[in-house]
């Protein structure tokens, strides 16, 4: 039976698939990576064959510190792109998220769980299945709005939320924040009213990670301060510089009020590195305790930029319409784009006198400093 909630959905995300190709949707120039200067070292006492990108990500150690943020998912399209994605992670070592699995979370609406499932939430299901098959040993975040959160709390939304970690096998649950977006977007719900309660309850109850991200916007240093106590495993800043969902929207929309003010909004957000400062002021350098790890994306182009973003204190760094580009274009081009950002990490970090990621990250002031 073709549920009409889920069709018009999975049309939204085919156009914002489309969308997030367009030059015209990038806040290209806006991440800040110009005030980023990497201190060159002519004299470094280390072999190139020495470097070693391998870090923690949440409990598990990964052979790059990179991962590949969700922007694929809801669309029938999406599940070969997504397995694509996965089995070049898994080879290479990176960490992925899906995109928002806001349609499974519909299919299981009134209840329906992992106890009793529709015919559209098993069809999903069984493409996350699927998609962990794929790739076994794959490190995979689930996704979902934050806004889809603040209505109805209750244990049914905590089951469903499970579900959508179950049925991928997922190492963490991201939970994203899009509140431009919403608020311009053409079926928008614009609903966050208790998200903050919400988000606590989740990371209290669920029983898996939670990771926060925002979805190119960034945060503040008041917003994070609000984040101290709620027990969240890592942070995504995903700052102002790469895919801007208002302009995405803007273009989507047949409402000229809505098209002028996504022209008002287009470079609306913090920066990306604005946004890891802050993460670094208010979380600190070391990450110790209970404390999130900080997560860096948002207009990254280049290894450089994720040496950069390292550097200022970033434990983690991802891509997002650039990794899309490549797997769009094949597996092979896939594996060759990840690996040249992983070439030109290394070589930002053999020219900084950096044997780790780690090191890089620690000689902050010294290696790293802002222009």
């Amino acid at each position: 039976m073709s549920n009409p909630a889920l069709e018009t959905l999975a049309q939204r995300k085919r156009e914002h698939l489309l969308q997030s190709m367009e030059p015209k949707n990038q806040a290209k120039g806006l991440a800040g990576f110009e005030r980023v200067h990497l201190t060159h070292e002519a004299l470094p006492e280390i072999d190139f064959t020495d470097l070693n990108l391998t870090t923690s990500c949440l409990t598990r150690s990964l052979a790059t510190p990179f991962y590949v943020a969700g922007m694929t998912g809801g669309h029938p399209d999406a599940a070969a792109l997504n397995l694509r994605i996965a089995k070049a992670c898994e080879t290479r070592g990176w960490a992925m998220g899906v995109g928002s699995q806001r349609a499974d979370f519909i299919a299981g609406a009134g209840g329906q769980g992992p106890e009793k499932s529709t015919e559209k939430s098993t069809e999903k299901s069984n493409e996350w299945r699927v998609l962990r098959k794929g790739a076994p040993h794959a490190v995979f975040f689930a996704n979902l709005g934050v806004s889809q959160l603040t209505q109805d709390f209750s244990t049914k939304t905590l089951d469903r939320l499970k579900y959508l970690v179950e049925s991928l096998e997922a190492q963490a649950l991201a939970l994203h924040l899009n509140v431009l977006q919403e608020a311009l977007q053409p079926e928008g719900t614009p609903h966050f009213k208790g998200a903050l309660k919400a988000i606590e309850r989740v990371c209290r109850e669920l029983g898996t990670p939670v990771i926060l991200k925002e979805t190119g916007c960034g945060f503040s240093q008041a917003t994070l301060k609000r984040l101290q106590t709620l027990g969240l495993a890592a942070i995504d800043v995903s700052g102002l510089g790469g895919t801007h969902w208002g302009r995405i929207e803007g273009a989507r929309s047949a409402n000229p009020v809505a098209q002028r003010a996504a022209e008002t909004f287009a470079n609306w957000g913090e920066s990306t590195v604005d946004s890891v400062l802050a993460a670094r002021e208010v979380f600190g350098e070391s990450n110790t305790g209970k404390q999130p790890e900080i997560w860096a994306s948002g207009g990254v182009r280049s290894g450089l930029d994720a040496a950069k973003l390292l550097g200022l204190g970033a434990d983690r760094v991802g891509y997002a319409q650039p990794a899309l580009e490549a797997a769009l274009a094949g597996s092979e081009a896939l594996c060759q784009w990840m690996e040249i950002q992983e070439f030109e990490l290394k070589v930002a970090l053999f020219s900084t006198g950096s044997c780790s990621v780690s090191e890089l990250r620690a000689g902050y002031g010294t290696k790293t400093r802002l222009n």
